[in-house]
């Protein structure tokens, strides 16, 4: 038993949380229906939630989620703030929300909670099936209030990558037992000096209201971070998911020195390969992921000691992901004509992780896009903390204007090629910032490696799929 829950009820699939907002309610919510773990991307929600009611909230249901959350008052000033009637005129910017930080307004903290809350909520709605949200270990400044909300709206799964997330059982413990619950944040040079952001639970009536604890699954490309997490029970997760380094978005880098193809890709070897032995001796149930969108290859995961597989590409192309409309046509056609091509780049994200990107036309993969595009950090989910002479806490980025990257203690160098991630994936599902100069944020694409599933979802000559077509695919006889 882990959380409650019989083996026997783990899901055989688990759909990834890709990208910002690609993976969102809709989504989630569909793939909860068929009986699987739907899940949302619970980065920059924050942001997604203002730009969509400056739109004017069409539909209504962010507003109706609103009326749900627990607190009145607090639903009230973030519609006053941010919602438009009938949405901003073409071309009108949008209205920015705070940028995070170690010492955040309380109006910012409403709004991740709200935010978290929102997502959540409409992707339980009408339905008993499961849904998780996925947070990025490296957005460790959103994470307190972000678990919180989705906590207020009953999330059955929590899944954080990208990092190392020892700190997460226990932040889901204390919101559980109504108790504040907090992080270490990495500062940059502060030495021994340790920094973190949390939350005090509200909105609930009584201090020791409690709620329900989510299952933790860590992300792990490798068995030694698996390992490392599992030795202590104040670190230890409910279960794994074990990426490997054709998935989309952000990779682990390769183990011991870095080599490069001839494409300049980040070369992953032996050292690279989950030892699912010493995985399985962990006790802990395990999903495997990365190019296993297969019934095979379901079959072989579970044959392999797995309790099911991770499935990110397939979900992002069917009609519920939040890809923009225009991206997913061309995800679909270069692939089935060959003519799509994904790479691993080791420059573009300014987390210096390894990064898949797209090369599709009009998006910041071309050199001549991101030459044109005017370097600018608005949402700066990424940008790292750092301790100023002073002992101040400063934010910078190496895809902010390098100026003042440079300004704040960066090095030149680190700013060549980096893509502003933030922005360029809020872009990607058509939020993408309207500057009064008339210039439009350019998206940044990112998918898997591999789409050879593609074919079989799109028989009998579709040109698109549902998110239950791909339940259907993997579990077909």
């Amino acid at each position: 038993m882990t959380n409650g829950r019989a083996e026997r009820d783990w899901p055989l699939i688990i759909q990834g949380g890709m990208g910002v907002g690609v993976s969102g309610w809709p989504l989630a919510r569909a793939v909860a229906m068929t009986g699987q773990l739907g899940v949302v991307s619970g980065v920059a929600l924050d942001t997604l939630l203002a730009r969509r009611l400056q739109l004017g909230d069409p539909g209504g249901d962010i507003r109706r989620a609103l009326a749900s959350f627990p607190s009145s008052d607090v639903s009230e000033q973030i519609l006053s703030r941010y919602f438009v009637e009938g949405g901003l005129d073409p071309g009108q910017p949008f209205r920015l929300v705070e940028r995070l930080s170690l010492e955040p307004t309380q109006q910012a903290v409403d709004l991740i909670v709200a935010a978290n809350f929102v997502e959540i909520f409409l992707a339980k709605e009408g339905h008993d099936g499961l849904v998780g949200v996925n947070y990025l270990e490296k957005i460790q400044m959103a994470t307190p209030a972000a678990a919180y909300g989705a906590m207020l709206a009953g999330v059955d799964y929590v899944l954080v990558g990208a990092g190392i997330p020892a700190e997460l059982p226990g932040l889901l413990d204390a919101l559980a037992a109504g108790r504040a619950g907090e992080i270490s944040v990495d500062v940059v040079g502060a030495g021994v000096a340790r920094h973190t952001v949390g939350v005090r639970p509200a909105f609930v009536s009584g201090s020791t209201h409690e709620l329900r604890r989510p299952t933790f699954l860590a992300i792990v490309a490798s068995h030694v971070l698996a390992s490392y997490l599992a030795r202590e029970a104040r670190t230890r997760p409910d279960g794994f998911v074990v990426e490997g380094p054709v998935a989309g978005g952000h990779n682990a880098p390769p183990r011991g020195q870095y080599s490069f193809d001839e494409e300049g890709q980040p070369v992953y070897g032996a050292r690279d390969v989950v030892d699912l032995e010493k995985l399985a001796a962990l006790g802990l149930p395990y999903w495997l992921a990365g190019a296993y969108a297969r019934r095979d290859l379901l079959q072989s995961a579970l044959l392999a000691g797995a309790v099911g597989i991770q499935v990110g590409s397939a979900f992002a192309l069917s009609e519920e992901s939040g890809f923009d409309a225009t991206l997913k046509r061309a995800f679909i056609q270069g692939a089935l004509s060959g003519k799509l091509h994904v790479r691993t780049d080791a420059l573009a994200s300014p987390t210096g992780f390894p990064f898949k990107v797209a090369d599709l036309a009009g998006t910041v993969a071309e050199p001549e896009v991101y030459a044109q595009r005017r370097r600018v950090c608005e949402a700066g989910y990424l940008r790292v903390p750092y301790s100023k002479p002073d002992g101040e806490v400063g934010y910078r980025c190496p895809a902010e204007p390098a100026a003042a990257y440079v300004r704040k203690g960066g090095k030149l160098e680190e700013t060549a090629e980096r893509r502003c991630v933030c922005n360029g994936l809020i872009a990607a599902i058509g939020l993408g910032q309207r500057y009064r100069d008339g210039a439009v944020e350019p998206p940044l694409a990112t998918i898997g490696q591999d789409l050879s599933f593609l074919p079989g979802l799109l028989g009998d000559g579709r040109d698109s799929y549902k998110a239950a077509d791909v339940v259907a695919y993997l579990l077909q006889e």
